[in-house]
């Protein structure tokens, strides 16, 4: 990469409303890019609960904004129950704001919310814009069924003010794969700024670690940040309980998110059954998903790329509500041969899904089965950011030479 000036400087936003797949995919570009770039901070805006629960590289920190989470019928409440969402809602956009004021970023990267919540970073994008930073949207590779996100997005008028204030969009995903703006009409000059960078690859971590030594031939059942993973619990654990011959180990991780009413219930269950061994949380989810012998799991976004980074075999049981989102990506891989795809409606009959298992296990890996799907997302997002920092501190410098005063 060609040399970049020093102390470049990337503010990242991530709504973080349901879930850890917007900070964990944050996380991973933001590591990318210190490794790639000597001289890069990278400040991550996040409304996790836990976002300090993870492990971050030397020159990438955090900010964290007030938090709210996003209810199963679409609604938002604020996570302190003293404090209204409204007020909730000024405080994060008077954070976010006053962030980036006083961090002056190079390259601002907005994940997958155009506005952010309830367009809370319109008022900040449409700042920085005036300041000259490089504005850019991050899609994951499937937004939501088209009529949905078409009535959301139009009710806002997101893609006349995505096209006005972003300069790039990258999509994190393969042009082959699906396409998130799909079913939505979208003017040439938008199009022209989408960037399909491919799937972003996740790396254990070096340091091997004795429990998942010790733990041996498993496979890993995930549901992500566990708010809605519930029923793949649930369905597990009826799949062991109706077929005796089901012996396979394994793994089961609740999520930080899950009621713990509900993950009480879970481990009482699951102590019933020997083949069972059920964690809360994991802040290395890659090393755990390396150490499997295959997954399953409901399907976001981070998912998918840790299936193919560490090349598992996988059975997905998607979410369905309140997006699309999970099913629509789950019927596209099951079409490429990347995973197997059980519905939910079928999941919950027992000898049915020890029987999706047990084929599971004799699954050959994407590598055999989808070959095509690429992992090439950090490496070509490092270098777009090249090319940006590039230009921006390039215009700069043409700006000094000329004697002309910028502020």
């Amino acid at each position: 990469m060609s040399q970049q000036p020093k102390d470049a400087r990337i503010l990242m936003y991530s709504h973080d409303t349901f879930g850890l797949g917007h900070l964990r995919r944050c996380r991973t570009i933001a590591h990318a890019l210190v490794d790639g770039f000597d001289e890069a901070n990278v400040l991550i805006m996040s409304g996790a609960t836990i976002a300090g629960a993870f492990d971050y590289r030397a020159r990438v920190d955090f900010v964290k904004i007030p938090s709210v989470i996003k209810l199963r019928n679409g609604d938002y409440t604020s996570m302190n129950g003293d404090v209204s969402f409204q007020d909730t809602l000024k405080m994060r956009e008077s954070i976010i704001r006053h962030t980036a004021e006083t961090f002056e970023p190079d390259i601002f990267i907005v994940d997958k919310e155009p506005l952010g919540l309830r367009r809370e970073v319109e008022d900040t994008l449409i700042y920085l814009k005036t300041r000259g930073t490089r504005l850019v949207l991050g899609l994951r590779d499937v937004m939501d069924a088209p009529h949905l996100l078409k009535s959301e997005w139009e009710r806002n008028d997101v893609i006349r003010k995505v096209d006005q204030l972003y300069d790039e969009i990258w999509v994190y995903g393969p042009p082959d794969f699906y396409d998130p703006l799909i079913g939505l009409d979208v003017p040439s000059t938008l199009r022209a700024k989408m960037s399909f960078v491919g799937f972003l690859q996740r790396q254990a971590s070096k340091e091997p670690r004795a429990d998942i030594r010790e733990r041996d031939d498993y496979v890993l059942v995930t549901t992500g940040g566990g708010g809605d993973g519930s029923e793949l619990i649930r369905d597990i654990i009826n799949a062991y309980q109706a077929d005796p011959a089901l012996t396979q180990r394994a793994l089961v991780v609740l999520g930080p998110y899950m009621p713990s009413d509900q993950r009480q219930h879970f481990r009482q269950e699951g102590e019933q059954i020997p083949w069972l061994e059920i964690i809360e949380f994991d802040n290395r989810m890659e090393d755990l998903i390396a150490g499997a012998r295959a997954v399953v799991a409901m399907g976001g976004y981070n998912t998918y790329c840790e299936i193919l980074s560490f090349d598992k075999p996988a059975l997905i049981i998607p979410r369905t509500l309140p997006r699309k989102e999970q099913l629509i990506r789950a019927m596209r891989a099951s079409e490429l041969g990347l995973i197997d795809m059980l519905h939910p409606d079928h999941a919950i009959d027992g000898v049915r899904l020890a029987d999706s298992l047990k084929k599971l296990l004799e699954r050959a890996p994407p590598s055999v089965t989808a070959p095509d799907m690429r992992l090439d997302g950090l490496s070509n997002i490092c270098d777009i950011v090249d090319r940006s920092l590039s230009r921006i501190h390039g215009d700069h410098l043409s700006i000094v030479k000329g004697g002309l005063s910028h502020s």
